[in-house]
């Protein structure tokens, strides 16, 4: 599964693609949310990059927002609190 619900925060399985024209969330592939990235994967920038994107997509603040896996790879799993925005994403991303 491309997330996991605890309590009251959510766990994104995440593949970033760093070097990309434009921040986007593009799909679900292989159990992961794939998002591209305009930072380079170079002095943790992309990693700067996916939290500050993820802040502004879901109206949270970077302070909440936990990279708890994946520093070094392109899969990453990031754990932020659950709110109205992420949880209307997940219904309108998940097959039924």
């Amino acid at each position: 599964m491309w997330y996991d619900i605890k309590d009251n925060y959510i766990i994104f399985s995440i593949k970033a693609l760093p070097n990309s024209s434009k921040n986007i969330i593009c799909e679900i592939f292989n159990d992961m949310l794939k998002v591209k990235l305009k930072a380079p994967a170079v002095d943790n920038a992309a990693n700067k990059e996916l939290i500050k994107f993820f802040s502004k997509e879901f109206k949270i603040a970077k302070s909440n927002i936990e990279l708890i896996a994946g520093y070094t790879s392109k899969k990453k799993r990031l754990k932020l609190p659950l709110n109205d925005k992420i949880t209307d994403f997940i219904q309108m991303h998940t097959k039924l």
